[in-house]
């Protein structure tokens, strides 16, 4: 039990809620590392991971925000944790588009305030889970503007636009279709990314402020600053997801 750990590293006789989101902190993105002592770094840090919970906050359809730190763990610089339905086993296509925006909303919020000749790699495994999700809408669940068909084998190994696959039984029409259509969706929902954190800026400001002034955020307090400025949709909460 690792929070029966910390408490006895810490000398404590009963185990805290503190010890118990500190272990549910080490459990899911690894060992703490140290703070980072560079302001500019840690303000760029905190812009991208509020991008990341900011968006996800302003989407009805996005999971809930659980925890935003710039505390580094395991390999990440900055972390922002949502919790989704653990009941839900179908999910719409709303939610889908949902969740590509809130991986998008750290580069976005990256270009806004910074500019396009400063965004950073930060960005690079949001991309991949970016890609991923794109694709299966439009190769596995007839999500595009393709229509409802699948492009993936009996073994559910999808077709990958131009990239080499083996066992490739796409044509080389479909297979740009593929591309042209994952193009267009991730595209555009960058672009909505963009202009809804632009509409929110001086929201997404006051956060990082915070942020940077006490290294991590809680879901209800991110939620409590930004609904200051806006109002939010209602969200359920369950266990959390994390996001870098």
């Amino acid at each position: 039990n690792e929070a029966a750990i910390l408490t006895a590293r810490r000398r404590k006789s009963v185990i805290s809620l503190t010890e118990v989101d500190d272990a549910v902190d080490r459990v899911i993105a690894g060992m703490e590392r140290q703070p980072l002592t560079d302001g500019r770094s840690k303000r760029l840090i905190a812009y991208h991971e509020v991008g990341h919970a900011l968006v996800g906050s302003l989407l009805q359809a996005h999971d809930p925000v659980q925890k935003v730190t710039l505390i580094p763990r395991g390999q990440a610089q900055g972390l922002t944790w949502f919790s989704p339905d653990e009941e839900q086993e179908l999910v719409s296509r709303a939610q889908l588009k949902a969740r590509i925006m809130g991986a998008l909303g750290g580069r976005a919020a990256e270009q806004i305030v910074f500019g396009q000749a400063e965004i950073t790699t930060g960005a690079g495994g949001d991309f991949q889970q970016v890609s991923a999700i794109a694709r299966q809408m439009v190769t596995q669940f007839g999500m595009s503007e393709m229509g409802p068909i699948s492009l993936t084998s009996q073994d559910r190994e999808v077709f990958l636009g131009r990239d080499l696959m083996i066992r490739s039984e796409m044509s080389n029409a479909s297979a740009r279709s593929v591309d042209e259509q994952v193009f267009k969706l991730v595209h555009q929902l960058y672009d909505d990314t963009v202009a809804l954190l632009s509409q929110h800026r001086e929201c997404m400001d006051r956060v990082v402020e915070v942020l940077i002034e006490r290294e991590s955020l809680s879901g209800d307090e991110f939620t409590s600053i930004v609904a200051e400025y806006t109002a939010l949709p209602r969200k359920a909460r369950f266990t959390p997801l994390l996001a870098s």
